[in-house]
């Protein structure tokens, strides 16, 4: 009789959910996946649940194969040399094999003041608790979110639309990661919602008291309700574990997912460093290196050679309220193009992708192994082989 493999996924996030499905083709592997809530949180949502629109969970059993099991848990180290992961409930899980899947949340912000005074967005919980702050405010009240990415100014644009004063504070460039024409495109839209938005080296915010807003310039905004949503940062669990990690804390792994400490230790989406080059912190890229590292698993249980991960961009999407959005191309390495759409279009775009992620991951639960296309960024490699070549030889190279 074949021995069964204890698989362990430490993480229910895109990444996550995406490796587990993908693990469950083979039925001698065990798959056990440690989230410490009971719920899948739509990270791309949480803007909605701040501004009202939408509770940003789902029922696991929606997203997730039959086949996993669920421990609500928190997991507080792992023993590469046990093989076993510590709880928070005391308990212990050992495994074969686990996925390193913890994903990102809220940067502890430096600025004076900022973390007793602002309020972050970049998880579930943080957003459940701005959003009675904002129902508690009255509705002339001033409201200013720092940060002019993604997730600032889709919060900027949700609560403008629910009739708010929004001022969207960017401490640079509106947008940086959007081509000139995508931006346009956005600051038309803020500036119809009525958002002010304040760009440009001066506009650093420096310091945050209960209710202004102080920026490089000397300048000094009301500010009754303060949201922060600059920077990610990732659980410090591998670099507690005594595992090897970049300088954000991302589990360091070579081109296959696998840690440079442990074959048994696999990373993938926001928490995972291949090479020591991470991808930008995403869905985009959590949806493909999540069942990848599965992969990487699945072939070491075959006796094959795990494959290089093939990761590339498409798009960046970025929703202006409930009736319009950006929808931005982009090269595979992520560089934004001249072409976009904007207004309603873009909007309906960006939500048919919000809808559609949770139908790949249901889809990857029923038929494991069944997607093989990944879109591939040339740029990439180019990069790696650039790196091979200068290191020095006594370098370990992925």
């Amino acid at each position: 009789m074949t021995e069964n493999t204890d698989v362990v996924v430490v993480g229910g996030g895109y990444a996550g959910v995406m490796a587990a499905n993908r693990l469950t083709q083979r039925h001698d592997v065990t798959v056990t996946l440690i989230n410490p809530r009971p719920t899948f949180v739509e990270r791309i949502r949480l803007h909605q649940l701040v501004g009202g629109s939408h509770d940003a969970v789902l029922d696991y059993r929606k997203v997730m194969s039959e086949r996993v099991r669920l421990v609500v848990d928190t997991v507080t180290r792992i023993d590469a040399a046990a093989r076993s992961v510590t709880l928070a409930t005391r308990g212990t899980v050992g495994y074969d094999y686990l996925v390193y899947a913890v994903g990102s949340g809220s940067a502890d912000p430096q600025v004076p003041g900022a973390a007793e005074f602002a309020h972050p967005i970049g998880g579930l919980e943080e957003a459940q608790r701005l959003r009675p702050v904002v129902d508690a405010a009255p509705a002339t009240a001033a409201v200013t979110v720092v940060g002019a990415g993604a997730t600032g100014i889709e919060t900027a644009a949700e609560l403008a639309e629910e009739g708010r004063t929004v001022t969207l504070v960017c401490g640079g460039v509106l947008g940086p990661s959007l081509h000139p024409r995508g931006r346009r495109s956005v600051a038309r839209r803020l500036a119809v919602l009525g958002v002010t938005v304040l760009e440009g080296p001066d506009t650093k915010v420096t310091a945050v008291t209960r209710d202004a807003v102080r920026l490089s310039d000397g300048r000094e905004l009301p500010s009754e309700v303060t949201i922060w949503t600059t920077g990610f940062g990732v659980p410090d669990l591998a670099a507690r574990s005594g595992l090897s990690t970049d300088a954000l804390g991302r589990l360091l792994t070579d081109e296959t997912l696998t840690s440079v400490d442990d074959v048994r230790i696999v990373a993938a989406g926001d928490s995972a460093a291949p090479s020591d080059l991470p991808f930008r912190m995403s869905c985009q890229a959590a949806v493909q290196l999540g069942p990848q590292a599965a992969e990487t698993v699945l072939s070491r249980l075959a006796g094959e050679q795990p494959a290089p991960i093939d990761v590339g961009f498409v798009s960046q999407c970025i929703s202006l309220g409930r009736r319009a959005g950006v929808f931005q191309l982009t090269g595979r390495d992520d560089t934004a193009k001249g072409f976009y759409l904007g207004g309603r279009p873009g909007a309906k775009i960006k939500e048919l992708i919000c809808r559609g992620i949770p139908w790949q991951l249901a889809y990857e639960a029923r038929k494991p192994g069944a997607r093989t296309w990944w879109a591939k960024d040339a740029k990439r490699r180019q990069l790696l082989q650039t790196r091979r070549h200068e290191a020095p030889a006594t370098e370990r190279t992925a």
